[in-house]
């Protein structure tokens, strides 16, 4: 079996497939949104995946990392993954250009029981780095609303400058289909528009 990606691992778990950079949107400090699209139109309409679930990325010469999933399986065009510089392969993944080549290959996990979660009320709490898996459950509720009663988001963070999707999850503070509580333990400059303290 070879060592490089193919551009559609589907009929091999173990093999990655190959996946275009697209898009890199710089989140909090050592943290980047990649958004991948797969080569092979057919791996592109057969991925599937729940929230909750991980995929191995792998780069060619590095090695591969295990990465959460943070979009949503109801947006299909892309996957997305929220990567923390740390280590080898994440550190060189920081190096490349936008429309390199990657290596994805899962998805892994069990993920969120998301039809158990139907038709109940849906309570969300992260902190600090963990709302990056839990934003595949939000946007899932959120593009399926019908199927769920009340949906609640509740994300700590020390200061604003340490919120992932910050931009994004602010822009849902307006929404009157949902609540969405975000705080900050401090705002030293009066500027944050949400909850603070603890």
């Amino acid at each position: 079996m070879s060592n490089h990606p193919s551009t559609s691992g589907a009929d091999n778990i173990y093999q990655p497939s190959l996946a275009r950079i697209v898009r890199i949107l710089p989140q909090i400090k050592d943290h980047r949104l990649f958004q991948l699209r797969f080569e092979d139109s057919e791996m592109r309409q057969s991925f599937t995946y729940r929230p909750g679930q991980f995929v191995e990325l792998s780069l060619i010469g590095t090695g591969e990392a295990p990465i959460s999933i943070s979009s949503s399986p109801t947006r299909p065009e892309v996957i997305e993954l929220c990567v923390r510089k740390i280590g080898r392969v994440t550190e060189a993944l920081f190096r490349l250009p936008l429309n390199s080549l990657v290596g994805v290959r899962g998805p892994y996990g069990n993920g969120f029981p998301v039809a158990e979660m139907e038709k109940n009320n849906l309570l969300i709490i992260a902190g600090g780095l963990g709302m990056a898996p839990l934003r595949s459950l939000l946007w899932y509720a959120l593009d399926n609303r019908s199927k769920f009663k009340e949906i609640i988001l509740m994300l700590g963070a020390r200061i604003s400058e340490e919120m992932l999707f910050k931009y994004e999850l602010l822009s849902l503070l307006d929404r009157t289909d949902m609540k969405c509580l975000l705080t900050v333990d401090k705002d030293e400059e009066g500027i944050w528009p949400a909850q603070v303290g603890v």
